[in-house]
């Protein structure tokens, strides 16, 4: 009994630390896979936030161009001239964003492609 005894408060075996050993090495390689996932969502947020931004900043400063252009004297409402205008103007500006847009699309396509 005593022998029993003496082997409970010894040491536990060596495959025993081993599987405990290897358990906490899974659940820490779990845990840094779900670690870089989040960072990994967070970067793509951020990338899309930035580009959000900036297409929104291009937008208002074509708005303000246009709306130079377009009116000379601000009043209390738009001629349908000044409408007409604005409204060709802010057409070619975006018609312009997304020409540009498709064209470095395609650039970085070739690129990638090694042509």
């Amino acid at each position: 009994m005593s022998d029993f005894l003496s082997r409970s408060s010894a040491t536990p075996p060596a495959d025993m630390v081993a599987r405990k050993e290897a358990m906490m090495n899974a659940v820490r390689q779990e845990m840094a896979i779900q670690n870089a996932q989040e960072l990994m969502n967070v970067g793509i947020v951020i990338a899309y936030l930035r580009t959000y931004i900036t297409e929104d900043n291009v937008m208002q400063k074509a708005n303000e161009r246009c709306y130079a252009k377009c009116v000379p004297k601000p009043g209390d409402s738009l001629s349908s001239s000044e409408q007409t205008c604005l409204g060709r103007c802010l057409t070619v500006n975006i018609v312009s964003r997304a020409y540009t847009a498709r064209i470095g699309k395609e650039r970085d396509a070739r690129q990638a492609a090694g042509l």
